[in-house]
């Protein structure tokens, strides 16, 4: 069965929205969306994000348009551990199963739902193919997801990578209700 959805944020790292269309299937999901943004500077970006089997990204296009012009980053998940941008190798990101696309709640979803981590106790480290808006640069990011507890039907998740880490509110989808510093949904 797949379920729906369209959610919007409002987007406080880049004092801007975020639109995305999701569709929830067994064990996967796509979504596409819109997020216009004025830090670092005025942005549009669109995007379309598909996974496979266990929320592993599969494929991440992204359109970015700003003042220096428009850019395009054609991410690819070959499905054993390899990533591409733009038909390029990132062996950097070798053993990565997701992609962080930068100020985008959407997908901090994945890792969280593959291991249940807004319903079951437990911390997990994950490399990430992580995506800076609105330049489309791709670097490896080290991220650890920590359970923290049950909320209002979702639960609630501690985000941390470098020094930086933020206490995450989720709903029963494992998708980004509040975000400190981040994002807060609007719809």
């Amino acid at each position: 069965m797949t379920v729906s959805r369209v959610i919007t944020w409002g987007v406080l790292a880049s004092r801007g929205y975020e639109t995305a269309w999701v569709e929830f299937g067994a064990g996967a999901l796509g979504a596409h969306g819109r997020a216009v943004g004025t830090r670092p500077e005025p942005y549009w970006i669109t995007y379309v994000l598909v996974t496979a089997e266990g929320f592993v990204t599969r494929r991440l296009q992204v359109t970015a348009e700003s003042a220096d012009g428009t850019r395009s980053l054609d991410l690819r998940h070959d499905g054993e551990g390899r990533w591409t941008a733009n038909e390029e190798p990132l062996p950097e990101m070798d053993g990565a199963l997701d992609c962080d696309l930068g100020r985008c709640p959407l997908t901090n979803t994945m890792p969280v739902l593959r291991h249940d981590l807004h319903r079951e106790p437990g911390e997990r480290e994950f490399l990430m193919a992580w995506v800076s808006v609105p330049d489309l640069t791709v670097r490896p990011s080290r991220q650890t997801y920590t359970h923290l507890g049950g909320a209002s039907g979702g639960g609630r998740v501690r985000y941390a990578s470098g020094d930086f880490s933020s206490d995450l509110e989720l709903d029963a989808d494992g998708c980004v209700v509040h975000y400190p510093g981040l994002a807060t949904r609007m719809w």
